[in-house]
Parts: structure tokens; C-alpha cells; sequence
């Protein structure tokens, strides 16, 4: 059983909401179903840190996670900031089990065991103004609780965000802080895109490697983690 990973997939297919537009982007669905199908095992798991689909509620996401279950292996979903469909844990869950889709799970305030290791994480956050902080804390809580399942579990934990910790010239302590406090050693990112990538942290950083998984980052096919 293998662990994947590919960030912002930006999916649209119940929507209108076309990202062939952006250099790049053409025909990326078509590309990542051939990939996904010639790399991802029924046994594998592939965690998509966020921006999953540009749908605005639930209902709409019918066509995009139809298009994910279609695909093999399980997929570990966690909040991006464009996915303004997502919903209570209780509703989501409700969602995909009334809908048949049964490879599909969710990742907020828990953590998903593969293996002898344990996805963990959370959307993430930058902020620069007091209002936005409050959010950011709420984050870096949720990050500690997720990654706090893993060690009751006594599994590796892996971290996925949608947000990078680190950006430029500015790092998100709120976070990274936390990362530190429990010995993380891999944390693996989406959000950046485009020319914003030049920027990505990418290797080693105060102990712990940083990877860039943004759909266009890895060329829409799925990063093997272990």
C-alpha cells in the first residue's frame, strides 16, 4: 500500500468554472485521470490537501467527487480555501455515504492512518490583520489536534496543509511552531500556482522538508510519498 499526494485540483465538471484558461491548465483532467489511473493502485491512498472543487455547496460537488471515486486507490480530502462547498464533518460524511462514495474520507480535526503512518493536517492560513489571526490560531489548533490522533495512534505523523508555512520572506510561526513541537519531519503543501511557485520552499527547513504539491507543481500526476 502506497501513500500520494497532489494538491488543487481545482475541479469543475458540475460548474463553470473553466481552468484551461490558465497557461498550463489545458486539458489537466484528462491528463490527471491518465496519470492517476497508470501510477494509483486499488490499495494505494491519495491525499488531495484542498481547492478539490470549485463547487459551492455539497450538491454541486455530485460530478467532481463522481469523477474521484471513478479513480483507484481511497482519497484522504481535507479543506482548501476555494472550497466553499465543505460542510460539517456529519454532513459530508452523510453526503458521501448517500451518494455511494465509498473511497472517499475526509481529514478536519482527525487523522487518517495508512500504514505505520497517519495523515494529518489542516487548511492553514496567512493573515495580516488581528480579525484574520484569530483564524490563523484556530488553524495552528486544529493542526495540533490532527496531529495529536496520529501519536495516540502510535503512527508517523505525515502533515498536509493547502496553505505553505513559509512563503518568501515570511514565515507562519503559528504553524511552523507547531510542526516543531511535534518533531515533524515532512510537510508537504499545495496553494501556489504559476509564477508564485519560483517562490516555494522546497527541502530542508529548521529539520523538516517542505514539498510543494500544487496540481500544476507536479505536472498533474500524483507525488508518491512512501
Amino acid at each position: 500500500m502506497s501513500l500520494y499526494a497532489i494538491a488543487d485540483l481545482h475541479l469543475s465538471l458540475g460548474t463553470k468554472k473553466p481552468m484551461d484558461i490558465f497557461e498550463g491548465w489545458q486539458d489537466y483532467v484528462e491528463r490527471l485521470e491518465a496519470n492517476w489511473r497508470a501510477r494509483i493502485r486499488p490499495e494505494d491512498t491519495v491525499v488531495v490537501p484542498g481547492d478539490i472543487s470549485w463547487a459551492m455547496s455539497l450538491e454541486e460537488t455530485k460530478s467532481d467527487f463522481a469523477f474521484l471515486e471513478s479513480l483507484p486507490g481511497r482519497k484522504v480530502l481535507m479543506k482548501g480555501n476555494h472550497d466553499y462547498w465543505w460542510a460539517t464533518m456529519a454532513k459530508m460524511r452523510a453526503f458521501l455515504a448517500q451518494n455511494g462514495f465509498a473511497s472517499l474520507s475526509f481529514v478536519h480535526n482527525t487523522a487518517y492512518p495508512v500504514d505505520a503512518r497517519c495523515v494529518c493536517g489542516t487548511r492553514g492560513w496567512f493573515y495580516d490583520s488581528e480579525g484574520e489571526k484569530k483564524v490563523l490560531l484556530r488553524e495552528a489548533g486544529r493542526l495540533h489536534t490532527s496531529i495529536c490522533e496520529a501519536e495516540k495512534q502510535g503512527l508517523e505523523p505525515v502533515v498536509f496543509l493547502h496553505y505553505p508555512p513559509i512563503y518568501k520572506d515570511f514565515t507562519c510561526a503559528e504553524i511552523t511552531d507547531v510542526l516543531a513541537a511535534h518533531g515533524i519531519t515532512r510537510c508537504y503543501y499545495g496553494h501556489l500556482h504559476g509564477r508564485a511557485r519560483r517562490y516555494a520552499l522546497e527541502g530542508l527547513h529548521g529539520g523538516i522538508r517542505y514539498t510543494l504539491i500544487s496540481a500544476d507543481q507536479l505536472k498533474f500526476d500524483p507525488l508518491l510519498i512512501e
